[in-house]
């Protein structure tokens, strides 16, 4: 379901043949004009280990790269190492009446997935 811009980036602990544990991916696609973070995960036995914050900024620089404004994600209000945790990387929250056509039917998808039984939000980092 991903447009032709989609791109993965995958943080390996191993050598450089890419033996070992994948510690953890970002996947992001263009939503909207600009980049969008589609998934972040980092294996929990990693944790701490800021691996999160360098994928993110890694999608922050390709989004650049593209001419992109902005990077763009949607997670959950009140897990701590969600919207919290992206707000100390300087993303915002977007008002839902703000929300471009893209992102408006990536939350109703969201929500057909039944993912809205707890509080979500979009949020967007200038760039």
């Amino acid at each position: 379901m991903y447009g032709r811009a989609a791109c993965v980036w995958v943080v390996n602990d191993g050598d450089r043949e890419g033996h070992g544990d994948i510690a953890g991916y970002l996947l992001a696609d263009v939503v909207d004009g600009a980049g969008h973070i589609e998934q972040v995960s980092v294996d929990p036995g990693y944790a701490g280990q800021r691996i999160g914050r360098a994928l993110i900024d890694e999608a922050a620089r390709w989004a650049t790269t593209q001419g992109y404004a902005v990077v763009t994600l949607t997670t959950f209000t009140r897990v701590p190492w969600n919207a919290p945790y992206y707000e100390r990387l300087g993303f915002v929250a977007v008002p839902p009446e703000q929300l471009g056509e893209g992102l408006r039917r990536v939350r109703e998808h969201e929500a057909d997935l039944g993912l809205d039984r707890w509080p979500r939000t979009a949020m967007a980092r200038p760039l």
